[in-house]
């Protein structure tokens, strides 16, 4: 992704989800977009921030460290507009957090206590959200409904703020999803938590209308991803 070419496209693109989650959501102005670069390179994530999108979603832990750095080899200070502000969406590796703490601004995909202690040890009140296995599938990451209160609790003891839930729909049509989505915003609302991270690209408008406040987009936003070892 590269040129000015792209980065009008990103921002089409950018008002067309902003327009389904005006159609579809309870309070609008809640639901934040935060644009998954992974897969892209550099330039996706300056499209992202030209196009108003300032939440930078990155699965992989060398992934957002190097768009990091090369974004700040570039130069930050007046007039070089905003910066982002990263949320990292992949699986808790503890041997990667001491490199992505100083980075990360949000954490998505808290699902054990030992992720927050780690987290904690080394950006103490951090914000967290913690990832809700709404499926149960085997590999799947994220804790059981039924354990998001304990685990809300002894990650709150760690010196972090948990500001919401996160979870992944089922696959399948996206009205699929709606049940989910329906409980984890229930869960949200029951703990008191304001945030709820629900929807992507093909379910988006499901979560939103569910009470989703962060919708995770990639493909809506930069097309297909190319391959990994491409970006």
């Amino acid at each position: 992704m590269t040129g000015a070419d792209d980065a009008a496209a990103v921002a089409e693109r950018v008002a067309e989800a902003r327009s389904r989650i005006h159609a579809v959501a309870r309070d609008p102005l809640r639901v934040r977009l935060v644009a998954v670069t992974k897969g892209f390179g550099p330039d996706a994530v300056r499209a992202a921030l030209s196009a108003g999108v300032t939440d930078i979603g990155e699965n992989y832990a060398d992934e957002l460290v190097g768009k990091a750095e090369v974004l700040a080899a570039a130069g930050a200070g007046p007039g070089s507009g905003p910066a982002p502000r990263w949320h990292f969406l992949g699986a808790v590796q503890r041997n990667k957090v001491a490199r992505l703490a100083p980075l990360v601004d949000c954490w998505q995909s808290v699902s054990r206590i030992e992720e927050g202690r780690a987290i904690a040890r080394r950006r103490p009140w951090a914000s967290i959200l913690v990832q809700v296995d709404v499926v149960g599938g085997q590999g799947r990451n994220g804790c059981r409904p039924g354990e998001v209160a304990d685990l809300v609790a002894s990650l709150r003891d760690e010196q972090l703020e948990v500001s919401g839930l996160m979870t992944i729909g089922p696959q399948g049509p996206p009205e699929a999803s709606r049940p989910a989505f329906a409980l984890v915003r229930e869960l949200a609302t029951d703990l008191g938590l304001p945030e709820c991270s629900m929807g992507m690209t093909d379910d988006m408008d499901v979560a939103v209308a569910e009470g989703s406040t962060m919708v995770r987009l990639g493909r809506a936003l930069f097309g297909e991803r190319p391959p990994r070892d491409r970006a």
